[in-house]
Parts: C-alpha cells; structure tokens; sequence
C-alpha cells in the first residue's frame, strides 16, 4: 500500500480502478500514394479492429451495466457500418490517390460540422460519437497504442499527467468516479471543473504516475487531499465509512436546497454557480443554485479543429438560459490565454501568458472571433435573464470599445428583424489591480462587477498560482487581497451596483464570513460548494461580521486573518 499527498481539489471519497490518461497526437498529414488497392486494404483492417473493439465493449458493458448503458457503443458501430461514411473516404483515396488517415479525417471533419450546426440536440450530440469513432479507426491507421476514454465501462479513477480543461469538461462522471494529477493547484481549471462535475479530486501529487498503474486499486480522498494505491482490506472499509459520513451530511445540506439564503440577520445574499457546459446546469438545479454567475464560455471553443459557429454557440447559450427559467445567468466572453489554448488559432507563444494576448484583448483585436460570440449572445437573450461580462478589463478604453462592439451588434441584429432582450445587464470582471483601483470609475458606466480572485490575487500578489515554488503567496486572506474587494464592493454599492465574486474563494467557508462582513451581494461558485455554503450563510450575522471583517482588514498577515476567522475568535462576535 502506497499513500501519496496532493492538494485536495474537489470533496468527496472514490474508490475505484486506476486509468492512466494518456495524449496520443492525432495530427494527420497529406501524403501522395501510388498503390490505391494497399491503402483501402489498410483502411479495411482498421476498420475491422476498430468494430471488433467496440463489439467486445458493448458486451462488456451490457453484462455489467445494462442495455441503456450499451447503447452508446451500439451507435459507434452504426457509424462504422454506415457507408456514407465509409465509400466518400475509399473515394477520396481513390481519386485523390491520398493516405487513408487523411481521407478518413477529412471525411469525418465534414460530417462533424454539419451535425454540431443542426439544430437539434440530438444530432449536435452525434459529432462528439463521430469523433470518438474516427480516433478509434485512427488509432489503427496510425499505429497509436493508447487507452482511450471512450473505451471506459466501468467505474475507474483517472491518473494523468494533468488534465486539461477540455479534458475535464468531456469526462463522463458516471464512469469517472474521481481523478488525481502529478501537478495542478486547487485553482487550476482542472480542479475546478473537477467540483463542476462534483467528482473527488487531488491534484499536485507530483508522482501518483510513477506510484500507480493501470488497473491499480485507488482511493482518492478529495477532503483530506490522499490517494491511496492498493489499499488493505481495513483501509477500504475505513474509507468506506468516511464515504458514509460524507454522504450523511450531503443529505443535511440537501434539505436547505430549496430554501433561500438569509444571514441570521434577514440579509439575503445569492448562492450562483459557475459552469463550462450547458450539460453542468443540472448540477446548479439539484445543488439549489439560485443563478449562474459565471458561464466559461472557452470550453465551447476547445477540444474542435476550428472556432464554434454562431449557431453551435447560439443554442447553448438558449439551452442555459432556457434551463435556468428566469434566474439569472452571467455569461463571460471568451478568456482564452493563459492555461487554455486553441491550436487552431495559431496564437504567438509568450514568456508571460497570463500576463499576454488573452482574454479581452485577444478579443478587440479578433473582432471576428467577438461579433459572433455576442451575436450568438443577444440572439438567445430572449430565453432568459442574460447578463454579459467582459474578462480582463484593464482600462475603461477597453470596457467602451467591447460595450460599443456589443451595441453595434444588437443593432444589427433589430435591423435584420431579429428579437433582442431590452433588459441585458454588462458587466465585468475585477481581476487585474489597476480595475479594482478604479472601480469608482467603473462603476459610474458598468451594470455590475464579478470579482475574479483567482487572477486578482496572484497579479496581486506577483505570484503565478500554477508555480508551486510560490504557491506561499497565493494568499486570499492576505489584508491586501481584503482592501481590494473592500474597495471595489464600496465604490459599486455608492453607484448603486451589485457586486459578486467567481473566483473559488466565494466557495471558501474561511472567506465566506469575511465577505459577508465586506457586503458581497453575489456567491458563484463550483455546484457542489452551495449547499454547505448556504449551510454556513443561515449561522453568520451579516452586523456582525461587518466587525469581524473590519478587525480583519487591519490585521498585517494572511495568518493572522485566519487565526481571526478559524480560531474560535469570530464565535465571540456571535
């Protein structure tokens, strides 16, 4: 039995079989062929293996999981078996006298886009089958020796290097019980979409990769921060009480799902989600999130070979909208940069990437890239309370250049005869220092702000929060971090503006008191974190822990405001 420490990302016990993750390259190059008989022959056999592959999957999972389960596999084979797949490719190979893997995925690219701009959701969901299928076929012609995640029917605990976000937002939590990384902090995006999907998480092991193998027994403890490999018999049936424990108080905290979220002195604060996917809604709904205050909108563009057109992003953000009947959604523009990549847009390499072209600069100078995104946005308008917020915003230049695209936009659209929402709230997002400075002045022109700590702090601080040599001065009770909100909340509340948080510290029940007591008027955070923070918001004293906050805000170190607030000195207050 090993025990290996990591940071604790997402709550909850796993226990299941490892799966190491693994990344082949599918990239596929165009070559010349002389021998037409050979390369069809060769596509054949790849073919075969892969029908062969899914064939023992469905069985598998039919034993184990039932007919419902089986059936996805049953459609990969449909689509293997169609030949308005099959003859376009063993033409273009013909005619072209192409490479198979290149026809194959020059093939299936077409199909891709016409099922992810149909209308339905139904067939929109049949791109994600045809491009699982055709890495499988691709495997084969490529000589790629690689678990796949689709190939997953059964419960297991993914092992990998990191995980992307785009990795994360595909995961199937119904098969993924849990995950752990070699690196990663507790706000990197794979953590927090890991609390999206309400699966545990340890992240920063440093060495589970070199620890566990495929097929392992594992336990991750997302409370603790621990993975255990090849665990005892007694070990098991320890963690097997602690998951009973944990499962008890998810129980209690459910029954306030319904209930609004009143401070002991009648203050109503609101309980919002952050979300990647549409699909991540139901989880909002079943945790009592009274809105969406921050919809990461980049998952749209990631894991595709090209930018999502208007109708492909038109019709998720009316399906969020929809979904949410009426509460409010907070949908933020396209932050690419940083740790989020889009291959295909081919952007310059940079020393300091959360630092460079990203975000809302990528934005202005891609107006191509924005005009469709906030086209799609007021278009779905009409289906729910839409509020836009822009990311990064360094200068008010920046925030009137985005708002004047935005109106230039609606106009248009009134102009074609297309129904736009009168009633579209603009804000944006207080990440960089010089913004929170400024918020007297903002907030004479925005609507609302949305606190992102998670780069508030770390350019704040100086610190890159995915640099584990300084992972010390990630610090969100540090006083500076303090002012700064406190500034921002102060100058919004004299303009009459709303202020709320989606960074992960609104989730943090050591921060929670303190920005009751700053007057923080919207919560967003991962799903899972709403009940219990909802749980802890029904015991604080709104009056009273404006005292705590600005005793906190006069203190010299990060220590010191958490010994104020853990410490058992707040509980005077009370």
């Amino acid at each position: 039995m090993i025990k290996v420490s990591g940071i604790a990302a997402s709550a909850g016990i796993a226990i299941a079989k490892a799966f190491i993750l693994e990344h082949p390259d599918y990239s596929v190059e165009k070559r010349q062929i002389n021998d037409v008989i050979t390369e069809i022959a060769k596509f054949d056999t790849a073919l075969g293996k892969s029908k062969a592959e899914l064939e023992a999957i469905k069985e598998h999972t039919l034993q184990e999981l039932g007919e419902k389960k089986a059936e996805i596999f049953a459609s990969h084979l449909l689509i293997l078996n169609d030949p308005e797949l099959i003859n376009p490719v063993k033409i273009k190979i013909e005619s072209e006298l192409v490479n198979a893997e290149f026809a194959l995925n020059e093939t299936a690219s077409q199909f891709i886009e016409m099922f992810e701009n149909m209308k339905s959701a139904y067939l929109q969901e049949r791109a994600a089958d045809m491009r699982d299928v055709t890495k499988r076929v691709l495997n084969h012609l490529l000589g790629i020796e690689s678990t796949n995640p689709s190939d997953i029917s059964e419960e297991v605990i993914v092992l990998a290097e990191d995980l992307t976000p785009s990795d994360t937002a595909q995961l199937n939590r119904n098969y993924v019980k849990g995950f752990a990384t070699n690196i990663g902090g507790r706000t990197s995006h794979s953590a927090i979409m890991a609390r999206s999907l309400e699966i545990p998480a340890v992240v920063g092991t440093k060495n589970i990769l070199i620890q566990a193998k495929h097929g392992d027994l594992i336990i991750v403890d997302g409370l603790n921060g621990h993975v255990v490999v090849n665990p005892s018999d007694e070990v098991v049936a320890e963690y097997r009480s602690k998951q009973k424990q944990y499962d008890v108080q998810r129980a209690e905290w459910r029954k306030l799902r319904d209930q609004p979220t009143i401070t002991m002195d009648g203050v109503h604060v609101e309980l919002a989600a952050n979300i990647g996917t549409p699909n991540d809604i139901t989880g909002v709904l079943e945790n009592g999130g009274e809105g969406v205050g921050l919809y990461r909108t980049e998952f749209l563009y990631m894991g595709r070979d090209k930018l999502p057109s208007e109708d492909i992003q038109y019709n998720a953000y009316k399906t969020v909208l929809e979904k949410m009947e009426g509460k409010p959604v907070v949908v933020r523009t396209l932050d690419i940069g940083g740790d989020k990549e889009l291959p295909y847009l081919s952007l310059p390499k940079e020393m300091n990437p959360f630092l460079g072209f990203r975000a809302i600069r990528l934005c202005l100078d891609r107006k191509d890239i924005f005009r469709t995104q906030l086209r799609a946005l007021l278009r779905a308008s009409i289906y729910g309370n839409l509020r836009i917020m822009f990311p990064m915003i360094a200068t008010l230049g920046e925030f009137r250049e985005a708002k004047a695209i935005l109106l230039e936009e609606k106009d248009k659209l009134i102009t074609e005869g297309v129904t736009v929402s009168d009633s579209i709230q603009l804000g944006i997002m207080v990440e960089i220092p010089s913004t929170a400075v400024m918020a007297d002045q903002f907030a004479k022109e925005v609507d609302f702000f949305s606190i992102g700590t998670n780069d508030l702090i770390q350019y704040t601080m100086a610190a890159d929060r995915m640099n584990e040599n300084v992972s010390y001065l990630y610090q969100p009770y540090n006083p500076a971090i303090l002012r700064l909100i406190k500034m921002v909340i102060d100058a919004a509340h004299r303009e009459g503006r709303w202020v709320g948080m989606c960074g992960e510290m609104a989730g943090d029940e050591t921060a929670i008191p303190l920005l009751i007591g700053l007057g923080l008027d919207e919560f967003s955070m991962s799903a899972t974190s709403i009940l219990p923070a909802r749980s802890q918001i029904t015991k604080l004293s709104r009056a009273k822990m404006q005292q705590v906050a600005a005793q906190a805000l006069e203190l010299q170190t990060a220590e010191e405001v958490v010994e104020l607030v853990q410490g058992g000195l707040i509980y005077l207050w009370l």
